[in-house]
This record gives structure tokens, C-alpha cells and sequence, in this order.
């Protein structure tokens, strides 16, 4: 369980939800962030587990609940950001803007019952619809509709009206090298492990606190595409496309688009657009050598890296790949609403653009 600091109410509703889940629900173990824990722990009179070594998460969590706004969720995420498997979050909106929050927190009980008595266990395959397309692994080949996208999770005696869904969100796959080619360690990651790190949002560059413009070498598939004169370069996924990127002037895509962005941080030409590109796509950023600044801060999902980048060193960035079969991995699993009777479809990804973001939204109307 995750929730949004500092705010009393946020921590009050954990409260509410954990007794609601311990009274209804006694076989399920509730596990905290240590400062959560220690905010609630007098006021529940059951046991509670808390961990700070987050690399065991990965084998101990089915399921994590937030409660704050997209950045509980973006931490959340960063949790698992070494592994490809991701447990299904299930997220209620309580945070300034919350465009990634998909529950009201007075929906808490339906919800929760909606996921545990949908009968699935960690690991099952998703299954998506027929009305929307499935995408393509890192190899180009094709991903099958039960491996991605949109889930079907019916409980057993909720009837075919009151389904939740599961939304695989994309991930970027992030690996950063030095000038000699060798892959730089993830010590700035919770798990503090080596390897590929993982981004749900954006991976992004930046000049940071010096004075000049960053001069930034730009790899697509291997080749040579631009020097780009700019404070900075952005790679996002469909769900990070409404964040920075989009501040930035970069499209808005839907998170079941596979893709890419590549949007640069006001650059010095005005001919260089955003780029929208196949997921599986590699892109390489690396740091010229006319670069008058020193090093380039680099950020994950809106942590900063610890160390830049200086001249020579690449930031490696592609679509992580969906892997296929029944043992899934891949991708964030988010749990959405599902239809109800009667009304027609909704994945809510239009009511946000229009109540969130105010898409074209007139000037002077109330």
C-alpha cells in the first residue's frame, strides 16, 4: 500500500481501507512503506508488514493500491522498475491533478472486491477485447490479444456487467554508458540493482543548471538522425505523452497506441518536431563533444540520477519488449473500470483529456 505524503486525509482513507480490506478480506497480508507503517500502524489493531529492502517486492506483492495522485502511481512503479514483472496497481485518485487515477476513493470496496474476486492469480496472461488492436514485441513479431492491452477480469458471481479491466501501460527500457561503451550501474534505483532500468513515463535530459544549450547527438535505429541544440530531449511512452512531453509540444497518444516520443526541450531550431515512433525502436542520445557544459542531469520517471552524463556518454532508450505465453511480463498493469449495463464503453482516457487537461477548452468560458 502506497499513499501520497503529507496530507492527513490521504492518510486517514489508508486507514479506512485497510480495516475495510482486513475485516472483509482476512487472508490477505497488507505490506507499507516504512513511513507509511509507522503513520498507521497505532490506529489498526491487526498486523501489519513493512519492508525496506525493495528488491524482495517483486516476489511478495500481487497486488499494490495507491492512494495520492500520477506521482504515487509513477512511485509505485519506479518500485518494480528492474523487474518485468509488475503487479497490477490499483489506483485511487487523490492527488492534485490525478489524469492517471482511475478510481474514487468512495469506490474503494467495489473496486478491491472487483479484483479479488475476479479469481486471477499474479502472473495470469491478459486478455484484451476485440475493440482494441494489439501491438508488437521489441522483435517486430506479432503479440497475441491475450498477452497485452486490455484485460477482461470477471469475478465469478459478479455477473459479465461489473468486470474491472487491466490496462497494460508500456515502459521504456533505460540503460545508460559511459564514453567507453560500459553500462553505468542503477544504484539510483530502489532496488539499487544493476542492469536495465525501467520508466513508465519518461526518461529525460537535460542541461540542468548550466548556462549553455545542451548539444545532444541523436541515434534512431542505429543511424545518425540530427545534433540537436536544445536544453533538453525528451523519450516518452503513450502514458508520459500527457506529461512533460506534452508541456514540451509533443502529442498526446493514447496509452494502447505502441509507440514512442521523441520531443525536444525547447530547441534552438524551429524545423525540429516531435517524433512519434514505433515502440520497438531503439534510440540512443549521446553528449557531443561541442557541448560547452560540463554534464547533462538525467531523470527517471522524475527521479534524478545522482550523476549526469558528460561528453561521450549515450543514454540507450527502447520500448520494453511483452513477452509471450502464459508466464506474461511487461509493461505496468493498471486496474480500470469496466462498462456497466446499458452504457456504452468508456476507457475514460476521453472524459480525462476533456475534465483534466481542458482539451481545447475556450478562453474566457466559465
Amino acid at each position: 500500500m502506497i499513499k501520497k505524503k503529507g496530507v492527513p486525509a490521504v492518510t486517514e482513507s489508508l486507514i479506512q481501507y485497510a480495516r475495510h480490506i482486513q475485516s472483509e478480506y482476512s487472508d490477505v497480508s497488507l505490506i507499507f512503506e516504512p513511513d507509511a507503517a509507522s503513520e498507521v500502524e497505532s490506529s489498526l489493531n491487526f498486523t501489519i508488514y513493512t519492508s525496506s529492502d525493495y528488491a524482495d517486492l517483486p516476489a511478495k506483492v500481487d497486488m499494490t493500491t495507491t492512494l495520492g495522485g500520477d506521482g504515487t502511481i509513477l512511485h509505485a512503479s519506479s518500485l518494480f522498475s528492474t523487474t518485468l514483472h509488475v503487479p497490477p496497481i490499483l489506483s485511487f485518485s487523490m492527488g492534485t491533478l490525478g489524469f492517471l487515477g482511475e478510481w474514487k476513493f468512495d469506490e474503494h470496496k467495489r473496486a478491491f472486491r472487483e479484483v479479488y474476486m475476479s479469481g486471477a492469480e499474479a502472473g495470469t496472461p491478459f486478455y484484451q477485447d476485440q475493440k482494441h488492436p494489439h501491438v508488437q514485441a521489441s522483435d517486430g513479431s506479432t503479440i497475441e490479444p491475450s498477452v497485452t492491452g486490455w484485460s477482461s477480469v470477471r469475478g465469478k458471481s459478479m455477473g459479465p456487467n461489473r468486470s474491472s479491466k487491466v490496462l497494460l501501460r508500456n515502459r521504456l527500457k533505460v540503460g545508460v554508458y559511459d564514453a567507453a561503451g560500459e553500462r553505468l550501474d542503477g544504484h539510483d534505483t530502489p532496488q539499487n540493482a544493476d542492469g536495465d532500468v525501467h520508466a513508465m513515463n519518461e526518461v529525460i535530459i537535460h542541461r540542468g543548471k548550466e548556462a549553455h544549450l545542451a548539444i545532444i547527438e541523436v541515434f534512431v535505429g542505429g543511424r545518425f538522425l540530427t545534433e540537436a541544440v536544445a536544453d533538453g530531449m525528451i523519450i516518452s511512452t503513450p502514458t508520459g505523452s500527457t506529461a512533460y512531453s506534452l508541456s514540451s509540444g509533443g502529442s498526446i497518444i493514447h496509452p494502447l497506441v505502441s509507440s514512442l516520443m521523441l520531443t525536444p526541450i525547447c530547441p534552438r531550431s524551429l524545423s525540429f518536431r516531435p517524433l512519434v515512433l514505433p515502440a520497438n525502436t531503439p534510440i540512443t542520445l549521446r553528449l557531443s563533444e561541442k557541448n560547452r557544459g560540463r554534464e547533462l542531469e538525467v531523470s527517471i520517471d522524475g527521479r534524478r540520477r545522482s550523476r549526469g552524463v558528460g561528453v561521450g556518454m549515450e543514454v540507450r532508450v527502447c520500448g520494453e519488449e511483452i513477452t509471450k505465453g502464459g508466464d506474461w511480463g511487461g509493461g505496468v498493469p493498471c486496474v480500470m473500470r469496466g462498462a456497466k449495463s446499458g452504457v456504452e464503453e468508456d476507457d475514460g482516457w476521453v472524459g480525462g483529456l476533456n475534465g483534466l487537461l481542458k482539451f481545447n477548452y475556450p478562453f474566457g468560458e466559465e
